[in-house]
């Protein structure tokens, strides 16, 4: 075998084409390179082209630069490429090659950041498959682009999609913004426009504005009550002339006041206030309570009194209503000189309290405290000829619930069970809470023999009930009806 000439290894050497080899390196790492050369090949001027007479083609034999060399060279790549993962494009609508509007210089000529390589594509390590953004529609753009009429901008609230009540700067694109929410008739459009309004305009000129919009006042009055803007709310009463509503708003501030004497004090600034005639009897006896309240309360802090040592106190009686007052008072003073303010008489003649409510209450305190004695004196009355009598203006089936209700004894449970009127009534309130002898004279009064009999076998036997009702059965003057 001869050895060849110089001549000849400078043509090889100086050949477009690389000579085929079986080494090792012939891999995906050479196939890029060769694809890289192939491609910066294409990125010359068109002069240049022009100049070279030699074709470039590639070992399939098809020209480097055609569409169908570049899908080639892509899937090639893709396949040799394992670790690098692209989107998959959906090649079933192919397009015709003849009909085909593409070609290689407008894919890689300028070289524009929007288009890389295919080389570069598989060394930028920062390149992974996700899925193209879609482009946001020409409507939607318009959305945050658009100056809206005040149609189109309560439309667009009602229906939840992006607004923005800045552009209306004048008080007039404000009004008109406003009228328009009120004829939608939509309460969140309408409380929305009005915090604009709120924060865009001064109180004097809102509230002028408010006092020509009944439904809108209305939503912007519920408004300040629920974020509870007391001060602001008071304002726009009085801008509006309801002198008693903004005197009661103001009345009603008293209850973020903790401390009793600042409170007191708040009470007496607001008697000056126009209230109506009730109102302002209310809030007289508000006033008139907690000073009184007050001065009890210094007083029984001590506990200096036996009843405080007994029953000591739960509670403090500040800031406690009326009849609770009342309640405390026949608890812990009863007895005492009407002059004092502690008195329940005293209690009940400053405050206009009814002889019903007195005798409930007073029964209810003297019953707990097992005195007896106590509720006599509820009851006593004394007639024009001086005799002593008992007298309820609630009725002795209350006082009996009332007395059976604090376990006070049989003996005082029939006192007053006696006094009840209707006898149907006496005799089912002495059979549930077992008053015998009451049971026993209701049917003698009755002379209802049978059911004196029945009576009988619901008794102890030889108790005094038993021989009572044996005495009354062998009583020949007893005229029975049965």
């Amino acid at each position: 075998m001869t050895r060849p000439k110089p001549e000849d290894d400078e043509y090889w050497n100086s050949s477009k084409f690389s000579a085929f080899t079986f080494d090792d390196e012939d891999d995906e790492f050479t196939k890029m390179k060769e694809s890289k050369r192939a491609v910066n090949s294409m990125l010359v001027d068109d002069d240049d082209d022009d100049d070279d007479d030699v074709e470039k083609v590639s070992w399939s034999g098809e020209p480097i630069g055609s569409i169908s060399w570049s899908v080639k060279e892509t899937a090639s790549s893709i396949r040799s490429g394992g670790e690098q993962s692209f989107p998959k494009i959906d090649s079933t609508p192919s397009l015709p090659k003849q009909g085909s509007g593409y070609s290689l210089s407008s894919l890689f000529k300028g070289r524009s950041k929007q288009f890389q390589s295919f080389s570069e594509s598989f060394t930028d390590t920062s390149i992974r498959a996700y899925a193209p953004e879609l482009r946001k529609p020409k409507s939607e753009c318009k959305d945050y682009m658009s100056n809206w009429s005040p149609e189109e901008t309560v439309r667009r609230m009602r229906k939840g999609k992006a607004f923005s009540l800045e552009r209306f700067r004048s008080l007039q694109e404000k009004l008109l913004l406003l009228d328009e929410a009120v004829n939608e008739n939509d309460g969140n459009v309408i409380t929305a426009v009005l915090i604009y309004l709120k924060k865009s305009l001064s109180k004097e000129i809102l509230f002028r504005e408010l006092m020509l919009r009944e439904i809108a006042l209305r939503h912007y009055i519920h408004y300040l009550k629920e974020m509870g803007e007391q001060k602001l709310l008071v304002e726009l009463m009085k801008a509006l002339g309801r002198t008693e509503d903004m005197a009661l708003m103001q009345y009603k501030e008293h209850l973020n006041i903790k401390d009793e004497g600042q409170r007191r004090d708040f009470l007496k600034n607001c008697l000056s206030l126009p209230f109506s005639q009730d109102d302002a009897i209310h809030v007289q006896d508000h006033y008139t309570l907690l000073e009184r309240q007050i001065i009890i309360e210094a007083n029984d802090k001590r506990g200096d009194a036996e009843i405080f040592k007994k029953f000591p106190r739960k509670a403090s009686i500040l800031n406690m209503p009326i009849i609770t007052t009342l309640y405390y008072s026949c608890f812990y003073h009863y007895g005492e000189p009407d002059g004092t303010f502690s008195s329940p008489a005293n209690i009940r003649k400053t405050f206009r309290i009814s002889e019903k409510q007195y005798i409930l209450t007073a029964l209810g305190a003297r019953a707990k405290l097992k005195s007896w004695d106590g509720v006599d004196s509820l009851f006593n009355t004394k007639n024009w000829l001086g005799y002593t009598k008992k007298r309820s203006p609630i009725g002795f089936h209350r006082v009996v619930d009332i007395l059976q209700k604090n376990n006070a004894p049989v003996q005082v449970l029939q006192e007053y069970m006696k006094l009840i009127d209707d006898p149907e009534l006496k005799l089912s309130l002495a059979q549930k809470y077992k008053c015998h002898d009451i049971v026993i004279d209701t049917y003698r009064d009755l002379k209802d023999r049978q059911q004196l009999i029945v009576y009988r076998g619901k008794v102890e036997r030889g108790s005094e009930e038993d021989k009572k009702i044996e005495d009354l059965l062998g009583n020949i003057q007893i005229r029975w009806r049965n």
